[in-house]
């Protein structure tokens, strides 16, 4: 792990959210998005016949959905340290070099390096995963951790 990372966690008495809960996050946090789109796209939806339809519907409004993404997660985080599915879960993010909620502009890194990740066949969030200190891609960009309420 690393001495830095490792240090706070000790100093501060605070512990890194598990996978499990961070996972069951991003799952609430996509559910919540889906169903939001859904209803946004209500009357689209209702007109379509067929699943290619829907699909081509869906890939329609696919950088507004991105767009829907990087503002949700920016606005939850900044305000409160955590999106809805972390709130659920009982886990929130802190910047490394604070200890506290992250301020805008890191929130706003965070929330574009994640969708970027998403992007990329999800492969930041496969790198947190295999990371000692659970840090996604887009945690490493905004030097954050994601830790237990």
């Amino acid at each position: 792990m690393n001495e830095e990372i490792e240090n706070i966690l000790h100093r501060e008495g605070i512990i890194l959210a598990s996978n499990k809960k961070r996972a069951m996050a991003f799952f609430i946090d996509e559910m919540l998005l889906s169903f939001l789109l859904v209803i946004a796209l209500w009357d689209s939806f209702a007109q379509a016949v067929t699943m290619e339809q829907m699909i081509n519907i869906t890939n329609t409004f696919v950088l507004e959905y991105m767009l829907m993404k990087i503002i949700y997660q920016a606005f939850f985080v900044m305000q409160y340290g955590a999106s809805i599915g972390k709130i659920v879960m009982r886990i929130r993010v802190i910047e490394l070099r604070t200890i506290q909620t992250p301020s805008v502009i890191v929130s706003l890194n965070r929330a574009i390096f994640r969708v970027i990740s998403e992007l990329i066949l999800y492969l930041g969030f496969l790198w947190g995963l295999l990371n000692p200190e659970r840090q996604t891609w887009h945690d490493k960009t905004a030097r954050t951790i994601v830790v237990d309420v």
